[in-house]
């Protein structure tokens, strides 16, 4: 990681943002502390996680037996009447 003062990045700013477009941070300090970290940005691609691909995994899912209705259909029924 490159470091850079205030001052120089005033004078030549152009050199920091050409490293920056190529992938290289830096870290910016004033009277030799650090003060910040600049880093190039990164594509919303890289940060967000990709879906998982394939069926759904819902065999681990445990079945429950209906105890208003005796079927699926009366419980939908019984729900929409209400509304």
């Amino acid at each position: 990681m490159k470091s850079i003062s205030i001052g120089e990045l005033r004078q030549n700013p152009a050199s920091m943002i050409a490293d920056l477009e190529g992938g290289e941070p830096y870290v910016l300090t004033r009277h030799n502390r650090r003060i910040g970290t600049i880093l190039p940005t990164v594509s919303s691609a890289a940060l967000i996680p990709r879906k998982a691909s394939g069926p759904a995994r819902t065999c681990t899912i445990a079945r429950h037996e209906l105890t208003t209705a005796s079927t699926v259909d009366e419980l939908l029924d019984e729900e929409k009447g209400q509304w």
